[in-house]
């Protein structure tokens, strides 16, 4: 009876999408929800004739979802925003390994899984953004440095809950280890800034748009995010942001030490993949040179092709030299860095 449960919003899926038995389909579980990723789907059914359907939700959901579909699933591909999250797809056993001539030829080895379960399609930066004002870039250098005293109640952030901050740390025990990267969560959190007068909370809260914002209204000083938010936030309508992404400055750390930290929005063959030939011609396609500069120019993200030129706005903050752990290792730590953060009293 719980299997049944499962395989009923598929068949649904498969209805409303206008599956038939005739036509050409792969199907992409993702929790992405940029304009880019449909005008790239669309293009490819052009130029083939394949049909992508989209179901979209939620990263740990949309997991769940798939363990518990099993071999009922319909998914063909996928779509995570950030590597850990692949790395828990895969320790499922939800992906298969896969590999193309074109993948080889593309994406760099850190960035993606060491046994080819899944692969990097884009790229970004997790970066220090300060105001120019308040923040001279000469003293940034380091995320460890943001520990010393200077930088008390100056540091903004989001939640230990935030996947992109349990990958910054979980790449921090990677390469530092765990009694370094302890100091670095203990220290952060007593350096974050007070956002209640009152009570003294210094609970980070926001998405990556808030700490600009922030740092933009005298709230904090610094702010750790990852870089295409500061595109969208330029070229958005509301003139806030426009302000914001126009005011702040980017810096990237450890550019002496081992580089700034990096993560992928990557893609998995679904080890049930029942259209496994069409999904892999769309990860072939999502690799092209074209493909890759609409993720860049669109989304601001990185190409994941590092011959490719990214959006000149991202140029304009200049090249950098980025952290080269294997980002097949992020879910190894994931939960020791989520621990960490939360014993350091960083909610």
């Amino acid at each position: 009876m719980k299997k049944f449960l499962w395989v009923l919003p598929m068949l649904v899926l498969s209805v409303a999408t206008g599956c038939q038995s005739n036509e050409q389909v792969v199907n992409i579980y993702t929790d992405r929800h940029y304009e880019t990723d449909q005008t790239l789907f669309d293009q490819f059914y052009a130029q083939t004739g394949i049909r992508v359907n989209v179901l979209k939700q939620d990263a740990d959901p949309l997991i769940t979802r798939l363990e518990n579909e099993r071999s009922f699933t319909s998914a063909d591909l996928v779509f995570l925003a950030d590597a850990g999250r692949l790395g828990k797809a895969k320790a499922l056993d939800l992906l298969q390994p896969t590999l193309s001539e074109v993948i080889t030829q593309t994406v760099p080895d850190h960035l993606q899984d060491s046994q080819s379960h899944w692969i990097g399609l884009t790229k970004r930066a997790r970066v220090l953004v300060y105001h120019p004002d308040r923040v001279d870039p000469a003293s940034l250098s380091t995320y460890e440095a943001l520990i010393e005293p200077q930088w008390e109640n100056r540091i903004v952030t989001r939640t230990s809950s935030n996947v992109y901050n349990q990958s910054l740390v979980a790449a921090m025990i990677a390469e530092l280890g765990v009694d370094t990267t302890r100091a670095f969560t203990d220290g952060i959190v007593k350096n974050f800034a007070i956002r209640d007068a009152l009570t003294g909370n210094k609970n980070p809260a926001g998405n990556d748009r808030d700490q600009a914002k922030a740092v933009y209204a005298g709230t904090g000083d610094v702010a750790i995010m990852n870089t295409y938010y500061l595109g969208r936030m330029l070229y958005s309508s509301d003139p806030l942001e426009q302000a914001v992404a126009e005011t702040v400055r980017v810096f990237f750390p450890n550019q002496d030490t081992y580089g700034t930290h990096v993560n992928v929005s990557g893609v998995g063959l679904s080890r049930y993949a029942k259209n496994k030939e069409n999904a892999l011609r769309l990860v072939d396609f999502l690799l092209l040179d074209s493909s890759q500069r609409s993720f860049a120019n669109s989304n601001f993200e990185y190409p994941i092709n590092p011959l490719l030129d990214p959006h000149p706005l991202l140029a304009s903050w200049g090249t950098f030299k980025e952290q080269e752990v294997s980002l097949s290792n992020l879910y190894t730590y994931t939960t020791e860095a989520y621990q960490l953060m939360i014993a350091s009293g960083w909610n």
